[in-house]
């Protein structure tokens, strides 16, 4: 059974820094883009940042050029490095597959930034 384990948020002031990390068991994990996505309070699920296979990156227009996605094939972890965080970044952060179908979600980890 696959799972997901995401850990690494908390509480940050703005213009702080966070690194998620997104342990993933039971799949081959090297053969699937994998994306962090957040929610935020009254607000849809949204994917944020992708990394392919090969590595190659993507990112939405909200955190790019301050958030960067890693993989590490060898440990089926997936990462992501925050820095200038907004207040407007304060959501649950998960991590899943990109694209159908996408796996069970784990429990996420909150990342809040408030002065």
């Amino acid at each position: 059974q696959v799972q997901l384990v995401e850990s690494g948020g908390g509480l940050v002031q703005p213009g702080g820094s966070l690194r998620l990390s997104c342990v993933v068991s039971g799949m081959i994990f090297r053969f699937y883009a994998m994306g962090w996505y957040r929610q935020a309070p009254g607000k849809q699920r949204e994917l944020v940042a992708r990394i392919f296979g090969d590595g190659i990156t993507e990112y939405s227009d909200s955190v790019a050029g301050r958030f960067t996605i890693s993989r590490d094939n060898a440990k089926n972890t997936v990462y992501l490095e925050m820095n200038s965080l907004k207040p407007e970044d304060t959501a649950v952060y998960y991590c899943n597959k990109v694209g159908a179908p996408l796996l069970n979600w784990g429990q996420g980890t909150q990342v809040s930034v408030s002065s």
